[in-house]
C-alpha cells in the first residue's frame, strides 16, 4: 500500500507521525479541503506528467490550474498528464493520493511558484485518505524537488 511506502519514508525523518489519515476521502482538493478544514488553495496537489518517456511531478497549490504555454516554455513540451494507469505504474501511487514521497527511482520533481504564498501546505501521502502539513522549507526538502517552476495560472495571493 502506498501510504505505507510514504509512511516508510517518513520514518528516516522521525515524521510518520505528522502523516494524517481521515474517516473520509481526501481524494480532491475540495475533499482534502474539507477533511482538514482549510482553504482548497493550500492543499498542494501533485500532477504527474510525461516529458520526452519520462514521468515527472509538479506540486501546485490547490487553486492553480497548468498553463499550457508557461508549462511548454519550461519544459518544451506540451503539458501530458499520465493516465490513472501510468500513474499507479511509473510514479508508486494511485490517483487521489499522489505526493512527491516515497516515489519510484528517477522521477524528477517540481514546486510550482503558486505554493510560495503559504507557510505551510498540505500534500497527499500515498493514499485517498491521507495528508501532512509542511512548511515549504520542509516540501523543499522531502520532496527532493529539483526546481522551483512558474508553470500555473488562475491562482491569486
Amino acid at each position: 500500500m502506498a501510504i505505507e511506502r510514504v509512511r516508510e519514508y517518513f520514518t528516516k525523518y522521525n515524521m510518520e507521525d505528522r502523516i494524517r489519515e481521515f474517516d473520509v476521502s481526501s481524494a480532491t482538493v475540495e475533499l482534502a479541503a474539507a477533511a482538514l478544514s482549510c482553504e482548497p488553495k493550500r492543499i498542494a496537489k501533485t500532477l504527474s506528467f510525461m516529458v520526452d518517456g519520462q514521468a515527472l511531478l509538479v506540486v501546485t497549490a490547490g487553486d492553480a490550474k497548468v498553463d499550457n504555454r508557461k508549462y511548454k516554455d519550461r519544459f518544451g513540451v506540451k503539458a501530458k498528464m499520465l493516465s490513472a494507469d501510468e500513474v499507479e505504474n511509473l510514479v508508486g501511487h494511485a490517483v487521489g493520493g499522489v505526493c512527491p514521497f516515497g516515489i519510484n527511482e528517477g522521477i524528477d520533481v517540481y514546486l510550482d511558484e503558486s505554493l510560495k504564498r503559504f507557510d505551510t501546505v498540505f500534500p497527499a501521502c500515498g493514499s485517498s485518505n491521507s495528508a501532512i502539513e509542511l512548511t515549504l522549507d520542509e516540501l523543499e526538502k522531502y520532496s527532493g524537488f529539483k526546481a522551483w517552476v512558474d508553470v500555473c495560472k488562475e491562482w491569486f495571493t
